[in-house]
């Protein structure tokens, strides 16, 4: 696994700051990691909770929330199975990815209720410049029926907010090329 990570953890004010300004927390490789896991958690979640009947919108509205970024910026996601409405920029584009049922999107069958039992993450790399991480790789879907696990090419970028929690920024997602 490759891996570029910044080490300047430096807590001394840049020319033309106070002391008195927030410190950037900088984000390390083991929280990508821990984030990663986390996340594909919460996608087997949303599935769990679809089989069992339950509410599993407010699951999905819950681990968009919990992971991406919306509520504090702009969010850049390229979802795998997106064709025709291509990129989702708002939560409500997001939470069709995942769920389907939005008219806005008549392609989106639901990724996350199909649903998983497992994913499973092979990192190409990890880079970290501050507050900022980078990721690259191929993730692992393991379909609830028992069929080979749907590999699934990925880029993530996350950022800190202001709670101290990691967000995603950027996800993009694809299925790899095949000629």
């Amino acid at each position: 696994m490759l891996a570029a990570c910044s080490t300047d953890s430096s807590t001394e004010p840049v020319e033309g700051e106070s002391a008195e300004e927030e410190v950037v927390q900088e984000i390390t490789e083991e929280e990508v990691l821990e984030f990663q896991e986390s996340w594909g958690e919460g996608i087997v979640h949303i599935g769990e909770v679809y089989s069992e009947g339950e509410d599993y919108e407010a699951a999905a509205s819950e681990h968009i929330e919990r992971f991406y970024g919306y509520d504090t910026g702009d969010v850049l996601f390229k979802p795998t199975l997106a064709s025709e409405e291509r990129f989702r920029d708002t939560f409500e584009g997001a939470l069709s990815y995942f769920i389907g049922g939005n008219e806005a999107y008549p392609e989106d069958d639901g990724f996350a209720i199909a649903p998983w039992t497992d994913v499973q993450w092979e990192n190409e790399g990890v880079i970290i410049e501050g507050n900022t991480a980078l990721s690259m790789g191929v993730y692992y879907f393991t379909p609830a029926d028992g069929g080979e696990p749907v590999e699934v090419e990925y880029n993530f970028a996350h950022t800190r907010n202001n709670d101290g929690d990691l967000k995603i920024v950027l996800h993009g997602s694809h299925y790899p090329y095949t000629p």
